[in-house]
């Protein structure tokens, strides 16, 4: 089939690479977000999508909106058969939804419809799911809510963050989409309407939300630290100072007032509301990512993060 594939950051770019492998299928014209300012000279990037799209000679398309007229009619004039969509970080309109013969297919990073919105496989880990997934389901207007065509499960393991997590689904959304499009090519796909119910929602997370909150239960506060890495990245405070927490994970002991300090030779503690938290990679103010015991080796008298 004839595809425009719509996408924008690197996760995105690693589905591309392998539908630009896969001789099945011809990419004519990827759809991905402008580029943005990036480092300190705020110098405008191109999106991974776009980069790569480049390397290979097809054509970018990157209008400040997707309801611009123009890439309504370049599309029409591509003539995809689809338009498969991964992360692409905006609305597609309806005018452009009927354009291709097969429409536009979305893979979902969660078990839809669980989890609908930007960060599915962060809010899942929040959540303590053990289990999340990846869907693939027709584009409509509404959130994540068109009908599935593929799903796929994934066990969640207690220690992984929502990076590893998104680098594994990654690799499952790419072979249910790839599967997907060659069951729409032979039209032996059936789409199945969404429950209407289990919905719920996955903002973007945000930097004031991945503030610790020292009185929370220690796994809670671990599923935080792993939710928010690689990003936004949870934090609190230590001397006035912003303090990053990366790596952390309920342990054994005598409890500790909430968010005070117990360094020791080999390992690090604070006190949460309900039994004390080991930290395993930190990030001071002004600082690199280093083993919380490699830092605590360093801390005199009481100690308390606020």
């Amino acid at each position: 089939m004839r595809l425009v594939f719509a996408g924008t950051p690197l996760v995105a770019a690693d589905t591309l690479a392998h539908l630009l492998a896969d001789r099945g299928h011809e990419v004519v014209a990827v759809l991905t977000r402008p580029d943005a300012p990036q480092g300190r000279s705020s110098r405008p990037v191109p999106s991974p999508v776009a980069q790569l799209a480049a390397e290979h000679g097809i054509e970018v398309l990157r209008p400040a909106r997707a309801s611009d007229p123009a890439l309504a009619s370049r599309l029409a004039e591509l003539e995809p058969d689809c338009c498969p969509v991964v992360a692409y970080g905006g609305l597609i309109p309806r005018s452009l939804l009927d354009l291709p013969r097969h429409g536009w297919v979305n893979v979902h990073f969660s078990l839809l419809p669980r989890w609908r919105g930007a960060a599915p496989v962060q809010h899942a880990i929040l959540a303590g799911d053990e289990v999340t997934g990846v869907t693939v389901f027709e584009l409509v207007e509404a959130l994540d809510a068109g009908p599935v065509l593929a799903s796929a499960s994934y066990p969640l393991h207690p220690a992984e963050t929502s990076g590893d997590a998104l680098g594994a689904l990654q690799q499952l959304g790419t072979e249910e989409l790839v599967r997907t499009l060659d069951r729409l090519a032979a039209g032996t796909v059936a789409a199945v309407p969404q429950p209407e119910d289990g919905v719920t929602l996955a903002p973007k997370l945000t930097v004031p939300g991945a503030r610790i909150d020292w009185n929370r239960p220690a796994v809670e506060i671990s599923r935080q630290v792993r939710a928010n890495n690689p990003s936004p990245v949870a934090w609190t405070e230590l001397d006035g100072e912003r303090f990053r927490v990366l790596v952390a994970v309920p342990a054994e002991g005598e409890a500790l007032p909430a968010g005070e300090l117990s360094a020791g030779k080999r390992s690090v503690v604070v006190g949460t509301g309900s039994g004390p938290l080991e930290l395993l990679v930190v990030q001071p103010a002004g600082k690199r990512p280093t083993t919380a015991a490699d830092w605590g080796r360093g801390l005199r008298g009481e100690r308390r993060f606020t």
